[in-house]
């Protein structure tokens, strides 16, 4: 289940700038992986690189893609900072994972920050996580809470000599990057649409108690997701307007597919939000119908067993001078009374249409 935000109880009182890893520590150890390439044919990839190798980022020659993964070593995240000249209050953000989807550009890079959601087959939840993404001219710093295979198929694309990947700068690099996590969210989509077409059924065939339970976990992942990706509308809008010198026109047109892929994720999420809210409506009529038909079943038992109950609680009272006690076919007359007056009123409410 998506939380909708994040303990921030170690961040009160504390000063502005005040590093504090506001989230889950997902992996052990804090890792840098390191790509470094450029249009000549030069390749080199470090999966657990050190300190000293962030050089690389500062070399004009080659286009860098440093990936952070793991934010609970703040003290490691600050060095990191400092080593690119990173604002303090730029350096927070990275470690507070609760952050709003955005784009803010600084003089020598821009700094990005978006959610990027996981499928886990196991509980058959989303899990969130953020990444936070420094554009610079000849790099690219990506942090990220913990470590996953999301990006391995933009690294393979990277090992390809031929690829546009290899023969572009970082701004490439970075639509790259945010087409990969957008893109993932319609695998998500494709995840929940699953969901709801199995929940349609359900509330139309046979609703049980646990499916409300679903119907409003489902429509929580909704709105969670729509929290998330309105912003990133906003943030890819910036960025496709052209506004940001450090992109390429050629990257904008790419850039500009992003954000078309955003609009097809927001009008999804809209239309999942309506079919969930009519599944909702569906599953309370679906329970009040069946409580009618309940009522309506007792309704005309009870209705049946009146005049029977008159019937004997009439000739049960046992008082003197009731001449029927005394016939010899009272007892059978009584039954086929009894029967009669059922068979009727069972007729009656079968043309009526009420059985």
């Amino acid at each position: 289940m998506l939380k909708s935000s994040k303990s921030r109880a170690n961040k009160i009182g504390k000063a502005a700038g005040a590093l504090v890893y506001v989230g889950e520590r997902r992996i052990d150890k804090v890792r840098i992986a390191i790509i470094d390439y450029d249009k000549e044919g030069f390749f080199q990839e470090l999966s657990n690189a050190s300190i000293e190798d962030l050089a690389r980022g500062k070399n004009d020659d080659t286009t860098t893609w440093i990936n952070i993964s793991g934010l609970h070593d703040t003290e490691f995240i600050a060095e990191i900072g400092r080593y690119f000249n990173l604002h303090p209050l730029l350096v927070e953000d990275i470690l507070n994972t609760d952050q709003r989807p955005r784009l803010e550009s600084y003089d020598d890079y821009i700094y990005c920050v978006l959610k990027m959601l996981k499928w886990q087959e196991e509980n058959a939840a989303i899990e969130i996580e953020q990444v936070s993404i420094l554009i610079g001219k000849t790099y690219v710093l990506s942090f990220e809470e913990g470590q996953d295979d999301i990006f391995n198929p933009l690294r393979q694309r990277l090992n390809n000599e031929q690829g546009r990947l290899r023969n572009c700068g970082s701004d490439y690099l970075a639509y790259a990057i945010l087409d990969t996590i957008v893109d993932n969210y319609f695998l998500i989509l494709e995840q929940l649409s699953e969901q709801l077409e199995r929940l349609e059924d359900e509330v139309i065939t046979s609703p049980a108690p646990n499916t409300l339970d679903t119907i409003q976990k489902l429509k929580r992942e909704i709105i969670y997701i729509q929290k998330f990706v309105w912003p990133l509308r906003e943030a890819i809008g910036r960025l496709s307007r052209g506004d940001i010198s450090l992109f390429d026109q050629h990257t904008l047109i790419y850039v500009r597919d992003v954000y078309e892929h955003v609009i097809q994720i927001i009008d999804s999420v809209e239309t999942f939000r309506g079919i969930i809210s009519g599944l909702l409506e569906i599953y309370l009529s679906s329970v009040s119908n069946k409580m009618n038909e309940i009522m309506k079943v007792l309704t005309i038992i009870a209705t049946i067993f009146i005049p029977i109950t008159f019937l004997t609680s009439l000739y049960g009272m046992n008082l003197p001078n009731m001449p029927e006690l005394n016939w010899p076919f009272a007892y059978p007359l009584l039954w086929i009374l009894i029967f009669l007056i059922s068979g009727v009123l069972l007729l009656y409410f079968k043309r009526r249409g009420w059985l």
